[in-house]
C-alpha cells in the first residue's frame, strides 16, 4: 500500500487573494493610488493615537501639579 503524495502548496492568504482580484480589476495606476490612500489613512490613525496618548500624559502631569 502506497501513501498518497504530499503536496507542498500553501493555501493563499486572504490578502494574497484580494491582491490577485485587485490586479484583475484595477490598472497599475489605480492600484498605486489606492495603496497610497490606504497608507495615508493608516498614518493618520497612528498620528491620532499618538495625539490621544500625549493628551493623556499632559492631563496626568497637570493633575499631579494641582
Amino acid at each position: 500500500m502506497h501513501a498518497a503524495p504530499v503536496r507542498a502548496h500553501a493555501i493563499p492568504s486572504v490578502t494574497t487573494a484580494l491582491r490577485a482580484v485587485e490586479s484583475l480589476l484595477l490598472s497599475g495606476g489605480q492600484r498605486t493610488a489606492r495603496r497610497n490612500a490606504w497608507t495615508a489613512v493608516l498614518e493618520d490613525r497612528r498620528r491620532a493615537k499618538d495625539r490621544v496618548e500625549a493628551e493623556h500624559v499632559l492631563e496626568a502631569v497637570a493633575a499631579h501639579r494641582s
